[in-house]
C-alpha cells in the first residue's frame, strides 16, 4: 500500500474537455497539506507505516498526550491522524509536508469517507422495500410485514433488513481519475462523486490495482 493524504471535500462542479468540449462532472477536494508525524519501522514497531496529520487547530482542542506526540515531529496541533502502511518508509522523514503534488493528472485514486447520515429511516427508504396496498382497510401501507417465524425460532435472525440508522458509514470509491491538479493551492479535481457532503474528511490514496507493484 502506498502513502496517501487526507483532505476535505469542497463540492462538485464540471470541467470541459478541450478536444471534444464534453462536460465532465468533478469533485473538488482540498488535498492537504499534511505533515508526517511518525515513521514506523519493523525494527521499532513491528511493521512499517507512515503516520500523517491534517487540519491545524488550537492547542486547547487536543489533549496533552496528543500535543506531546506531535511535538516529536515539530508539527503544529493537528486534528486528524492517519496511518498508511508502506515498505518505502525511507523516502519519508518527520515533519515532511505532503500535498496535492503527490498525485498526477490522469492517475487513478481510491477515496474513502463517511456517507451522508440520513438518521433513523424506515424499510422503504433504507432497503427499497415495496409498499403495501393503499386501498381503504388494507392496514399495510408502509408496514414491514413478517419478520420471522413464531414459536420456532421465536426470534428475529441477525442481519434482518429492518428499520434503523441509515447512512453515516465508511465507503471507499475505487479507481477515480484525477482530472486536474493545483499544487500551489493543494486542490485536486476528481472525476465523479465521492462520499460525504461538503466539508467532509476524505482519505485519498493511489489506486490499488491488481498486478501492479
Amino acid at each position: 500500500m502506498s502513502v496517501g493524504i487526507l483532505g476535505t471535500k469542497l463540492g462538485m462542479t464540471q470541467v470541459f474537455e478541450p478536444e471534444t468540449g464534453k462536460a465532465i462532472p468533478v469533485t473538488v477536494i482540498q488535498a492537504g497539506p499534511c505533515t508526517v508525524t511518525q515513521v514506523k519501522t519493523k525494527e521499532t514497531d513491528g511493521y512499517a507505516s507512515i503516520q500523517i496529520g491534517y487540519k491545524e487547530v488550537k492547542e486547547k482542542s487536543l489533549s496533552r498526550p496528543e500535543l506531546g506526540h506531535l511535538k516529536k515531529s515539530s508539527a503544529s496541533p493537528l486534528r486528524h491522524l492517519k496511518e498508511y502502511k508502506t515498505d518505502k518508509v525511507a523516502e519519508y522523514e518527520l515533519g515532511q509536508a505532503l500535498g496535492a503534488s503527490l498525485f498526477s493528472e490522469g492517475e487513478l485514486v481510491d477515496i474513502s469517507g463517511d456517507t451522508i447520515g440520513r438518521g433513523f429511516a424506515g424499510y422503504q427508504k433504507r432497503h427499497n422495500f415495496r409498499r403495501g396496498l393503499m386501498s381503504h382497510g388494507s392496514k399495510n401501507h408502509r408496514a414491514p410485514g413478517s419478520t420471522g417465524a413464531g414459536t420456532t425460532p421465536g426470534r428475529v435472525y441477525p442481519g434482518k433488513k429492518m428499520a434503523g440508522r441509515y447512512g453515516g458509514t465508511k465507503v471507499t470509491i475505487r479507481k477515480l481519475q484525477v482530472v486536474q491538479i493545483d499544487p500551489d493551492q493543494n486542490v485536486i479535481l476528481v472525476k465523479g462523486a465521492v462520499p460525504g457532503k461538503p466539508g467532509a474528511l476524505l482519505s485519498i490514496s493511489h489506486a490499488n490495482i491488481v498486478g501492479s507493484k
